[in-house]
């Protein structure tokens, strides 16, 4: 028999999704152009810098052809930056990458989560979809195409705390009748926060149904004992 599947996406399957984001390559040698689902590859000749799927990116990294260019808000001081925006508006959390603009026939070249967010070319002030999973990943294999990659490893660290902790502190507002603004959230933090949010709201719920009840139960106590009292009146009377 099969166990029943846990609801959304795993964190494994948010990884994967992940390694169909855009990166950009250095390549090492010449490579022939490759027919992809997303599309034709164009071929890589050194040392013209390339964007290619991050799975594709890895593959080059581990068998050495290529080297990978770090998106402009994976340095040191984009990452503070960004902290810093975090700890400073503890009600919302730092905006995502700007939309491009639209073509011409009013579609989008890429659809959300897979827009070119983690190229060298992306913006250095706005975290994507899939950063954690992407600054993971980029750190493993590629660590040495970093410049400091200690320190970018504590401040991904840091941003995470400080962003899980503002998404639970968030959840918070849902006893009272309020929303958690979620604008900005990636993708990993969406499937590690899923089990507590609906945790809580489950137990919300129970709670909102329990006061029902007990609302309810007060209700009808009220109505029997008004009758009662009307009952005892009419024979006092007679």
């Amino acid at each position: 028999m099969a166990l029943p599947l846990p609801p959304g996406l795993t964190p494994p399957e948010i990884a994967f999704l992940c390694e169909m984001e855009l990166v950009t390559v250095i390549p090492r040698q010449r490579l022939e152009g490759l027919e992809l689902l997303g599309g034709p590859l164009k071929p890589l000749n050194p040392p013209q810098r390339t964007s290619v799927p991050l799975w594709l990116a890895l593959l080059l990294k581990r068998q050495r052809r290529a080297n990978i260019l770090p998106p402009p808000w994976l340095s040191p001081e984009s990452l503070t930056a960004i902290l810093d925006h975090e700890t400073e508006y503890a009600d919302a959390f730092s905006p995502p990458p700007r939309l491009p603009p639209l073509a011409s026939n009013n579609t989008l070249p890429f659809s959300p989560p897979f827009l070119p967010s983690s190229t060298a070319d992306a913006a250095p002030d706005a975290l994507p979809y899939h950063w954690l999973e992407l600054g993971e990943m980029l750190l493993e294999a590629a660590a040495d195409d970093f410049e400091d990659p200690d320190n970018v490893r504590k401040l991904l660290r840091g941003l995470r705390e400080v962003r899980m902790a503002k998404l639970r502190h968030g959840v918070e507002v849902l006893d009272a009748g309020g929303g958690v603004p979620m604008n900005g959230v990636g993708g990993m933090e969406v499937g590690e926060g899923r089990a507590f949010v609906t945790g809580v709201i489950d137990g919300l719920r129970k709670i909102a149904a329990s006061r029902e009840q007990q609302k309810k139960d007060r209700e009808r106590e009220e109505r029997e004992n008004g009758y009662s009292d009307y009952d005892n009146d009419e024979m006092d009377m007679q």
